[in-house]
């Protein structure tokens, strides 16, 4: 009897990406590692895209994938979506420039906009990303309580800062008592006292959240949590009701990062769905139609700290005047007009669609259960909305980044890159973020890829 021979996704995926392994080649000799941000590598080596449309993008190889990881879930509208794309030549063409670095009246327009979904956002400050951001609501969280430390929670991520980088993938040997988290830096190039300042709480437990609260409540600003952890993994009954009790109770500022599930959770973000009323808010990806944006907004009393009326601002040649001093905040890009119109555009669209979207995504989350059942691999899916990852696990329950450690990493890795030989991708491990013109063709076509493709990568 002849034995079939077993071929590694790995094999196959470097026979159909040659060009993209010669791009990184080239690409290593002017980029560190041939890119310009870590997030985009796996092995051996990320594929190179040079076009998109729609639900689709295409290699330089040619190939033609349905992208589900939509800019990191940026692109809720997919690629190049034509009210989008209107509203930015619009835009150029009826304000002849594309940057004024002056006040102008899209800034006012998108935070009524903003606030339609999300009215804890009293005041609206814009940033570059989502990082910038965080950036601002911490610093608006320290001036406004006098008080220097932050308490994040484990496997949290907040962007690239410094006093935010710690424990998002910590060792299981690093990581210390699940109910008493260790701060374990996440990059090179971090002062050994970065984590000074900051606590690291257990997410979905709320009475050890409550100790360590009450313990540093005279040194905490603030509390800043991603309300569904990673995008995926939802709090537990009454846990973000009974943070926001405790944080008021305290004195220490509760700030929600929906920069992941601003407009993909629901159009009200996690805060809408669970109905609590952060202090601050930050928000971006979808919300800048594609584009860099970021946006923080609160109270008005926390907000009005960064209003340049409120005290000497040092670029406004006030020379002294005051001895108090605003809260320095600005950036030149900061309420880009294009940027905006994108903005404007893209929630003019999801108003209409989001509810079709979002059915359409759960029929498909149930279709790849049955799918995984009938193949008898066990797999649960977890998130909310228009965005979801697909965990290859027995576990009944994901509660937080401990749990999701458990889960079959490896193979999940592997199927997806199985899935790239049959047009479907997303970045191996990474979450699925649905757009609104992944139609029935597209799921379906996506759902037949991976009948085929179980079968002969999880056996």
């Amino acid at each position: 009897m002849t034995m079939q021979k077993v071929v590694h996704p790995d094999e196959v995926y470097t026979e159909r990406t040659t060009q993209s392994r010669a791009h990184m080649e080239r690409a290593r000799t002017v980029m560190p590692g041939g890119m310009t941000a870590n997030i985009k590598h796996f092995a051996p080596y990320p594929i190179t895209i040079n076009r998109a449309n729609g639900s689709k993008f295409y290699d330089v190889d040619g190939n033609e994938y349905i992208d589900y990881l939509m800019g990191y879930g940026a692109l809720i509208l997919g690629h190049a979506h034509p009210h989008v794309r209107e509203a930015i030549v619009r835009q150029v063409e009826e304000d002849g420039t594309w940057l004024f670095g002056t006040p102008h009246d899209r800034e006012v327009t998108m935070a009524t906009r903003i606030q339609k979904h999300f009215p804890s956002m009293e005041q609206i400050r814009y940033a570059n990303s989502g990082t910038e951001a965080n950036l601002l609501a911490i610093r608006l969280a320290k001036a406004y309580t006098k008080k220097y430390k932050v308490a994040k929670f484990e496997g949290h991520y907040h962007g690239a800062i410094d006093s935010l980088l710690l424990s998002i993938h910590p060792s299981e040997s690093a990581a210390g008592d699940q109910e008493d988290p260790q701060a374990v830096p996440d990059s090179g190039g971090m002062a050994p006292n970065a984590s000074d300042d900051t606590l690291i709480l257990p997410f979905n437990d709320i009475k050890s959240c409550t100790r360590i609260l009450e313990q540093h409540k005279d040194d905490l600003a603030a509390v800043i949590i991603e309300p569904m952890e990673g995008g995926i993994i939802a709090p537990k009954q009454r846990f973000l009701q009974q943070l926001r009790k405790v944080t008021k109770k305290l004195g220490i500022l509760l700030i929600f990062d929906e920069v992941k599930t601003a407009f993909r959770t629901s159009m009200d973000g996690v805060q809408g769905v669970y109905d609590v009323t952060p202090d601050l808010t930050t928000i971006g990806k979808v919300v800048g139609g594609g584009f860099p944006f970021g946006v923080v907004g609160g109270k008005a009393a926390i907000m009005e700290q960064s209003s340049p009326l409120s005290g000497t601002d040092i670029f406004a040649g006030e020379g002294g005047q005051s001895s108090q001093k605003a809260l320095f905040h600005s950036g030149t890009y900061n309420g880009h007009p294009l940027i905006l119109a994108a903005g404007i555009a893209t929630l003019d669209v999801l108003e209409q669609e989001y509810d079709a979207l979002v059915a359409r995504t759960d029929n498909f989350r149930e279709e790849l259960t049955h799918l995984f059942q009938k193949h008898d691999i066990p797999m649960k899916t977890v998130g909310s909305g228009a965005m979801f990852s697909v965990l290859l696990t027995e576990r009944q329950e994901i509660n937080h980044y401990r749990d999701l450690q458990t889960c079959d990493h490896d193979s999940r890795k592997k199927l997806d890159k199985a899935l790239f030989e049959a047009g479907v991708y997303t970045k191996p491990g990474n979450r699925y973020s649905l757009s609104v013109v992944h139609d029935n063709e597209a799921l379906t076509k996506t759902l037949e890829a991976y009948d085929r493709v179980i079968p002969e990568v999880l056996r």
